[in-house]
C-alpha cells in the first residue's frame, strides 16, 4: 500500500509538472504556439520575447508554483505515514525531480517542453527557501549586469548547492541536498547547452531591459 501511494504522488508529480501554461496560455488567448517562435520551447523565457511582460509572468509564476506543488506532494506521505518523516527531504528532492522533468518532458505536448528553470526554482523554494530566494537575487544580479537570462539561470543554479556547501549556516545534516542541487545544476546546463554554443559565438540575444527612462 505504501509503494502503491508513494508511486501515485509521483504520478500526479509528473503530471503537475507536465502542465504546459505557455503553450495552453498563447494557444487559448493569442492563437499562438510559443514553441514555434523564439527560442522554440515553452518556457517563461520565450513566453516574455513572443507574448511579452504580462503573459511571459503568469507563465513563470505558474511554472514555479507547479514545482512548488510537486515538491511538497511528499509532505502527504508522513501524513499518510507511508515514510518517516526523516526520509522527507529525500522524496521531496525525488517529486521535485520528477515535475521538473514533466515540463521538460511534458505528456500533455508531446514531450516537448521547456528548459525546466522556474520549475526548479519553485522546487528549490519548498525545500529550501532562504537559499532559493539567495539563488533568485544572483540571477537578478546576472540578469541587469550581462542581459543574458541564460547565464543568469546557470548560474543561479550553480549557486544553489554552492550556498549549502560554503555557507556553514545552510549547510545541511544530509549531503544528500548538496548532491541533487550539483545534479540538476547539470541537468540545466544541458538544456541550455544550444545557449551555451551561443553565449561563445556571441550570438545570444539579450534581454530587454530597461532600468529608467531615457533622457
Amino acid at each position: 500500500m505504501d509503494i502503491l501511494l508513494i508511486a501515485v504522488f509521483a504520478l500526479a508529480a509528473y503530471l503537475i509538472g507536465s502542465i504546459c501554461s505557455a503553450v495552453w496560455i498563447g494557444k487559448a488567448y493569442y492563437g499562438i504556439d510559443v514553441r514555434q517562435h523564439g527560442s522554440g520551447n515553452s518556457g517563461a523565457t520565450n513566453t516574455f520575447r513572443v507574448l511579452g511582460k504580462k503573459p511571459g509572468a503568469i507563465v513563470m509564476l505558474l511554472d514555479i508554483f507547479k514545482g512548488w506543488t510537486a515538491t511538497s506532494l511528499a509532505g502527504f506521505l508522513v501524513i499518510f505515514s507511508a515514510i518517516e518523516p526523516e526520509n522527507l527531504i529525500v522524496y521531496q528532492l525525488i517529486y521535485g525531480a520528477v515535475g521538473v522533468l514533466g515540463h521538460i518532458f511534458p505528456v500533455y505536448e508531446k514531450f516537448k517542453g521547456g528548459k525546466g528553470v522556474a520549475t526548479l526554482l519553485g522546487m528549490m523554494l519548498a525545500i529550501e527557501p532562504v537559499v532559493a530566494l539567495m539563488c533568485i537575487a544572483i540571477f537578478v544580479v546576472v540578469l541587469f549586469t550581462s542581459r543574458y537570462v541564460s547565464l543568469g539561470s546557470m548560474i543561479a543554479a550553480l549557486a544553489f548547492p554552492m550556498l549549502l556547501l560554503l555557507v556553514p549556516r545552510f549547510h545541511p545534516d544530509n549531503p544528500i541536498l548538496i548532491i541533487f542541487g550539483f545534479i540538476l545544476f547539470a541537468v540545466v546546463v544541458l538544456t541550455h547547452r544550444k545557449n551555451i554554443n551561443r553565449l561563445i559565438a556571441g550570438e545570444e540575444s539579450k534581454a530587454n531591459i530597461k532600468l529608467g527612462r531615457k533622457r
